[in-house]
């Protein structure tokens, strides 16, 4: 993490207004089942690298954004991120000591519960899906953990450094 506590607090917030902006991004029809979920791997991936500074808060203010922006029912993204964060939170300490594939795989089992509890959650507003294209985010993300990890310790790495 980079040393003075305004900059690292900055590089969080950017890389999630970031995520933010690449989960809302919009994408042809067809290829939006192919997002990753963006937000969460940043939401995770700092709940496991600064668990002091980003936690549920950060998945709620995040998720009630997502929800204005997508114009889904205001609080479902709000609750299913806190949850993320939450579960984050819950495994920390086990999380930092695994390989990244055991990591890729805790990231997929994560992940593919919040997509689940946020598909039930859709199904009780009315927006009903039987096939189960909705875990391909989670498995995209799971793909994707090693080389975000990786790469974002080298940035704070070279963040450190310059400083």
């Amino acid at each position: 993490m980079p040393s003075t506590p305004h900059a690292s607090l900055l590089w969080v917030w950017f890389t999630l207004t970031l995520a933010l902006c690449l989960q809302v991004m919009p994408l042809a029809e067809g290829w939006q089942i192919w997002r990753p979920d963006w937000l969460g791997l940043m939401l995770i991936y700092w709940c496991m690298t600064a668990p002091a500074r980003v936690g549920v808060f950060h998945g709620f203010l995040f998720g009630i954004l997502l929800d204005l922006i997508e114009g889904s029912p205001l609080g479902l993204n709000a609750l299913t991120l806190s949850l993320l964060a939450f579960f984050a939170a819950l495994i920390y300490p086990r999380f930092r000591t695994y390989s990244l594939v055991q990591q890729a795989l805790l990231i997929l089992v994560l992940l593919g519960l919040v997509q689940l509890i946020e598909q039930w959650l859709r199904s009780l507003f009315g927006v009903f899906s039987m096939h189960l294209a909705f875990l391909l985010p989670a498995l995209i993300g799971a793909v994707l953990w090693p080389w975000l990890a990786t790469m974002f310790r080298a940035v704070e790495r070279r963040l450190t450094n310059h400083e």
